[in-house]
C-alpha cells in the first residue's frame, strides 16, 4: 500500500511506494494515479524529466513556472540522494516565504509532491545522483522563473557551505524572493 504523508506546508506530501524484493532484486509501482486520487491527489502528469548530477553538492533550483503554465512536480531519486527543498511563493498564503526540506533517496525509496505555487530545488548529497520527476505542464521558457538559493529572507539551512555548492549560471544570477515574479 502506498504511504502518503502530509508535510509542514499545505499541499506538500512525502510519498512512499511499496517495494517488493527477493533474491532477484525488487519490483515497485512508483506511480499509480488511481491510488493518489483516492488520497485526494488528482493530477495529470504530462512530462517526465531525468537529471544526473555527477558531483556531490550540485544545486538545481529554486525553480518554478508562473501561471498559466505552473507545474506540480512528483520527484524521486533512482540513484544517490538529495536534500529536496520547497518554498511557498504564494503571496496570499499564510506560509508565504516558508520552506521545508526532505531527504529523498534511492535507499529510502521516497518521493516528494511539490504543488503549484512553490519554488523547488534540490542539492545532491552523493556523487552520481539521478533524479526523475513528473510535471503537470510542459516546460515553458516564457513562464520559467527562479529564486536565489541563499536568499536571507527565506533562510534555507543547506548542509554545505555556499562556496562548496555548484550552481548553473542561471541559478547564480537568480533574483531574491522580494524581486521575483511570484504567485498572487
Amino acid at each position: 500500500m502506498i504511504e502518503i504523508t502530509p508535510l509542514a506546508l499545505t499541499g506538500v506530501f512525502e510519498i512512499k511506494p511499496p517495494k517488493f524484493g527477493d533474491d532477484r532484486g525488487f519490483f515497485s509501482e512508483t506511480y499509480n494515479a488511481q491510488a493518489l486520487a483516492k488520497a485526494g491527489i488528482d493530477l495529470q502528469f504530462v512530462q517526465d524529466n531525468h537529471s544526473l548530477s555527477a558531483a556531490k553538492g550540485v544545486l538545481r533550483g529554486l525553480h518554478y513556472q508562473l501561471p498559466p503554465r505552473a507545474q506540480d512536480k512528483l520527484v524521486r531519486v533512482v540513484s544517490g540522494s538529495i536534500l529536496d527543498v520547497v518554498v511557498d511563493i504564494r503571496k496570499s498564503s499564510p506560509t508565504f516565504g516558508k520552506w521545508l526540506a526532505l531527504e529523498v533517496s534511492a535507499t529510502k525509496w521516497n518521493q516528494i509532491l511539490v504543488p503549484k505555487g512553490f519554488a523547488h530545488g534540490f542539492l545532491t548529497l552523493e556523487e552520481n545522483t539521478e533524479v526523475m520527476y513528473k510535471v503537470t505542464d510542459y516546460y515553458s521558457p516564457e513562464h520559467d522563473r527562479n529564486i536565489r538559493f541563499d536568499d536571507p529572507s527565506i533562510g534555507i539551512e543547506w548542509p554545505f557551505e555556499a562556496a562548496a555548492i555548484q550552481l548553473s549560471d542561471k541559478d547564480r544570477k537568480a533574483p531574491l524572493l522580494d524581486g521575483a515574479d511570484i504567485f498572487p
